[in-house]
């Protein structure tokens, strides 16, 4: 089974920019796409890949090189594991907040709502809390939090209230449960879109995602040399905000810092001025390519 074919590959591995001897990081390693692609074009160099799912630690274990480290953990700790290996500095970072399409066609995962499973939506299958877990004990209003700023469901109040309501005695235990009392919330034709926006947001709650994706860009500050590139493929518009105020401003949330004179204190160059999104042949090969969206910096 291809665990993930990974989308952009040759211009995010190209705006790395790589030095045949540098030291190169892949936050998000999945499959093992784009580290066995900056491998390609190391010489002498080295690669530090992260990932939390222990099908990715499997995965890693098929690449058997020297200049490769595999690191089983979530990367909102990747500095601190980057100085446990003597590592202070880095020359390219890289990372796809995707979910793998191994993981959306696993059923037992419970990332896709095509499939009929207990809702779980755990990237690390060893934390604690599940889809099933909010949609059975959360608040109404905790459910429509997450669903208005996390999935920008439109009626969010009427959608928490709905689900809430209707627990029933086994509460919701399979997809099927739960699709049966949103769907009808969705406008004509739009379904599927619908649906997707209410799991992005369980997902993103589940996750922790945008908190982790932000403790994660403040450690790219203390970590990316001079002339060292930023590489981020994002897929909602929450996670591309938040990656295009930090590479513009070097904050998160896009509040930028002036020094005496007044002049902006940005700490990246921007390789890319426009957002980098795949072409139709690639879309044509990978449907999941579509709402693909990559930024490039380079520390200044």
């Amino acid at each position: 089974m291809v665990y993930h074919k990974p989308v952009l590959l040759k211009e995010s591995v190209d705006g790395l920019n790589i030095c045949q001897g540098g030291t190169y990081v892949d936050l998000t390693f999945g499959g093992g796409g784009h580290s066995r692609e900056i491998l390609s074009r190391l010489d002498k160099g080295r690669l530090i890949a992260f990932d939390q799912d222990a099908d990715a630690e499997e995965a890693s274990r098929k690449i058997t090189d020297s200049r490769f480290v595999f690191i089983r953990s979530n990367f909102r700790f990747f500095r601190n594991f980057l100085r446990y290996h003597k590592v202070n500095m880095v020359d390219g970072i890289l990372a796809d907040l995707g979910v793998s399409s191994h993981h959306l066609d696993d059923p037992e995962r419970g990332f896709s709502f095509r499939s009929g499973n207990r809702p779980d939506m755990r990237m690390n299958r060893d934390a604690r809390v599940t889809a099933a877990d909010i949609l059975n004990e959360y608040s109404q209003d905790d459910i429509e939090r997450i669903l208005r700023d996390y999935g920008e469901v439109p009626g969010a109040n009427r959608v928490a209230r709905a689900i809430v309501q209707n627990r029933g005695e086994n509460k919701y235990s399979d997809m099927e449960s739960l699709i049966g009392v949103v769907s009808g919330f969705a406008p004509q034709r739009q379904e599927s879109k619908y649906l997707a926006r209410i799991f992005q947001a369980l997902r993103i709650e589940v996750n922790n995602e945008l908190e982790v994706l932000r403790q994660m860009l403040l450690q790219v500050l203390l970590s990316l040399s001079k002339g060292g590139r930023l590489v981020v493929i994002s897929y909602h518009s929450l996670e591309d905000r938040m990656v295009k105020n930090f590479m513009r401003t070097g904050k998160p949330e896009g509040s930028l810092d002036k020094d005496f004179f007044g002049n902006p204190l940005v700490p990246f160059r921007l390789v890319t001025r426009k957002v980098i999104v795949a072409g139709d042949t690639e879309i044509r090969a990978n449907s999941r390519a579509r709402s693909a969206r990559l930024r490039i910096a380079e520390r200044s």
